[in-house]
């Protein structure tokens, strides 16, 4: 098997290079990655300059550009061979509920949709910015591998997994879940900078608001790691009669 991966804190996140030496066990492997954090890229393309491409000493791609720019370029011009699947991540810290929305690691696989096997996303809930258990989620990954292998699913489907920051003995299994929902974000903060403008940093996110059981928040927050399948199907397909009749 041929695994492409990528991510969204940037090529040398130790969150990625994990998750490399991991998959290196079990296929070949090619990774190519955004040169730096570009975390809240989302599905954005980079179509006003070129892109650059950099090699590494052990055989990683960097790009300067978004996540997808790095899949999208592997995929349509940079490998000789597709691969059979998009593995994004492990990305330090959540990527659950409305996150998916403007998550740079979701949006790598989503880019990979088109390949043979679902892509995966792949986050590490971690708690006040520390990340101690990549090596967890890199399991996860792997026993998620293993049961495609056998049970394969529809190849237009995007996994994202959200794993608690545990050692994995103490994980205590696998929940397949929905998206839960969030408050809306905290207000921007204003402030002023060395010459007297105002700046403005984009808030928090908000707390969650829909967490209940069944949702990727109740998994994880209870030791379980969160299996979410999403689709790039955004049609509201139990709306399509009522507007029918609406629109006429």
């Amino acid at each position: 098997m041929k695994i492409l991966l990528s991510n969204d804190d940037g090529v040398h996140a130790p969150g990625l290079q994990t998750l490399r030496t991991h998959m290196l066990q079990l296929a070949d492997v090619v990774v190519v990655a955004p040169d730096r954090n570009r975390s809240g890229a989302s599905n954005s393309l980079t179509l006003e300059h070129p892109l650059h491409l950099f090699t590494h000493e052990n055989g990683d791609y960097s790009v300067d550009g978004t996540p997808t720019d790095s899949v999208h370029l592997a995929i349509t011009g940079l490998l000789q061979e597709d691969p059979e699947m998009v593995i994004s991540g492990i990305n330090a810290g959540a990527n659950m509920a409305d996150d998916v929305l403007y998550s740079g690691t979701v949006a790598a696989a989503m880019e990979g949709r088109f390949l043979g096997l679902p892509a995966v996303a792949v986050s590490l809930v971690c708690k006040d910015g520390r990340c101690n258990h990549f090596e967890s989620a890199a399991i996860a990954v792997e026993k998620v591998l293993e049961r495609l292998k056998d049970h394969p699913l529809q190849s237009d489907t995007i996994l994202n997994i959200n794993v608690p920051d545990l050692p994995w003995e103490e994980i205590k299994g696998f929940k397949v879940t929905r998206l839960g929902r969030r408050h809306r974000s905290e207000p921007v903060v204003k402030m002023k900078d060395p010459r007297g403008k105002d700046v403005y940093w984009v808030g928090a996110v908000g707390k969650a608001d829909d967490g209940e059981e069944g949702t990727d928040f109740h998994a994880v927050e209870n030791g379980w790691i969160s299996v979410t399948p999403i689709h790039t199907d955004l049609t509201h397909h139990a709306m399509l009669r009522g507007m029918e009749s609406w629109l006429s």
